[in-house]
C-alpha cells in the first residue's frame, strides 16, 4: 500500500535555492533521486520553520541511535520514465522513522489541500533523508532565509534599499526614512 503519490528514497541532491532580489525572492527545494527530480516552491516562513524543526528533531535523537537500526531503507518504486515534479507546497510535515533511522519530509501541493480534512490528505511527495542530509539541508535553508533584507533596529521590519523607497519606521511615526535618520 502506497502512502503517497511519489516517494524519493535514494536522494542524490537536496538543495534550497532563492531566486530574485531580497524582498522579492521566491524559494524552492530541489531534490533528485535515482529516477526522479522535484522542484517544490515554498514560502520563506515555511522553509525557515522546516529548518528549525529539523534542528529540534536532530537534537532529540541520539547520534549513533540510527546505526543500531536495520541497514535496509525504504524502496523507491521504479518508474518507466523519469518523474519530474514542480509544485508549490501547501502543507508539509517532518517525521523521524526509527525503523529505518531516516527523516521523512512530506509535501502536499497547495492546490490539493484546500477544503480537505487534514486526516484524509495523502502526501503528494515524501522524501527520505539521512541524518547527514538533514543537517546539511537545515543549515543551507537557515543561511538562505537569513540572507534577506536587513531588519530595522527599532521595529524589526525589513528595510528596503533607498532606491526602492527605504523604510518608514512606525516607531518614528513614519516621518523619517532610515537614511534620513542616519543623517540627523
Amino acid at each position: 500500500m502506497s502512502y503517497s503519490k511519489f516517494e524519493f528514497t535514494n536522494i542524490s541532491r537536496l538543495d534550497v535555492e532563492s531566486l530574485g532580489n531580497p524582498g522579492k525572492r521566491t524559494f524552492r527545494i530541489v531534490t533528485e533521486s535515482q529516477s526522479s527530480v522535484a522542484s517544490i516552491w515554498i514560502e520563506k516562513e515555511d522553509l525557515l520553520q522546516l529548518s528549525l524543526s529539523i534542528k529540534q528533531l536532530l537534537a532529540t535523537i541520539i547520534e549513533g541511535e540510527d546505526a543500531a537500526v536495520s541497514s535496509s531503507s525504504p524502496n523507491e518504486l521504479e518508474a518507466p520514465d523519469m518523474t519530474k515534479l514542480d509544485f508549490k507546497a501547501g502543507k508539509l510535515s517532518l517525521k523521524h522513522d526509527q525503523s529505518y533511522g531516516m527523516f521523512l519530509i512530506e509535501f502536499n501541493d497547495v492546490e490539493g489541500v484546500q477544503d480537505i480534512d487534514d486526516q484524509s490528505i495523502i502526501p503528494d511527495l515524501r522524501i527520505w533523508i539521512n541524518r547527514y542530509q538533514a543537517e546539511l539541508f537545515s543549515d543551507q535553508a537557515m543561511k538562505i532565509c537569513s540572507a534577506g533584507r536587513p531588519l530595522c533596529n527599532l521595529c524589526g521590519a525589513p528595510v528596503d534599499p533607498p532606491e526602492e523607497g527605504g523604510h518608514r519606521c512606525p516607531r518614528r511615526n513614519g516621518n523619517h526614512t532610515t537614511d534620513e535618520i542616519q543623517k540627523i
